[in-house]
């Protein structure tokens, strides 16, 4: 039989003092070890929330960005001795019930990391309360980025995420953005390293309070999308050196 395996949840946390409880309450508890909040340095009370329920808090000094608290999420992680590492975002976006699904698939070897997929179809999707142009931009982007990586995920752009401990010890992750694009960088780096990446549906959940960013961020994150695609591809051909994509044996 084999030895139970660590799994620890991190929720990378801004200004979510209206959600974060009803976050933390969906996470079932009997399958997680540790759930570790860290709040980048909101302006509203998500500390003061957070400190009200059975969470890990740890409070960025000042306002990093949403990649720099995923890096701090994951070391905290990996310094607790992590063998699955479960991402929620703060604001009740994505839904913690999944996490059996995807906790079983790590254990069984079946993937390195799991994403929720929340585009099953159009009209889920749109329903649920994606903007029509966010929706466009997700769909022509995913694709892009399966055709260049080989891979056939239903969509690169989920903030619901699940690693096994090794990906995060191998992967350089700190060499990469602290913004929003840190989520794709990442998944190249995945790709690169060689690890099984595969989905598992999730719902949709656009609302007042669920975090979002605005036409120009977005169309910023969609150029250094495909810069980060760019420059991966380029090191792999062997015409450009990036160290985020170190060679592989």
């Amino acid at each position: 039989m084999p030895g139970h395996q660590t799994t620890i949840v991190v929720v990378p946390a801004y200004n979510a003092a209206a959600t974060l409880a009803r976050v933390v309450s969906d996470i079932p508890r009997r399958l997680v070890d540790e759930v570790i909040v860290v709040d980048d340095a909101s302006r509203d009370h998500t500390a003061q929330v957070a400190r009200g329920l059975e969470v890990t808090l740890v409070r960025q000094p000042r306002n990093q960005g949403y990649g720099a608290t995923q890096k701090t999420c994951y070391d905290l992680a990996l310094e607790r001795g992590a063998d699955h590492v479960i991402m929620i975002h703060g604001d009740y976006q994505y839904d913690p019930r999944l996490i059996p699904a995807a906790a079983n698939l790590l254990e069984l070897g079946v993937c390195d990391v799991i994403l929720g997929n929340r585009i099953r179809t159009r009209r889920e999707a749109l329903d649920g309360g994606m903007p029509l142009v966010k929706y466009l931009a997700n769909r022509v982007l995913t694709f892009v980025e399966n055709v260049i990586s080989g891979q056939n995920l239903g969509e690169w752009h989920s903030g619901w995420r699940a690693y096994r401990g090794e990906v995060l010890r191998r992967l350089p992750y700190h060499l990469n953005s602290d913004d929003f694009v840190f989520d794709t960088q990442f998944l190249v780096q995945c790709v690169h390293f060689g690890f099984r990446i595969g989905d598992i549906p999730a719902p949709v959940r656009y609302f007042d309070e669920a975090s979002s960013i605005d036409l120009r961020d977005s169309a910023r994150y969609a150029l250094q999308t495909l810069k980060t695609f760019a420059s991966w591809y380029l090191t792999s051909l062997g015409w450009l050196h990036d160290p985020r994509f170190p060679k592989q044996p």
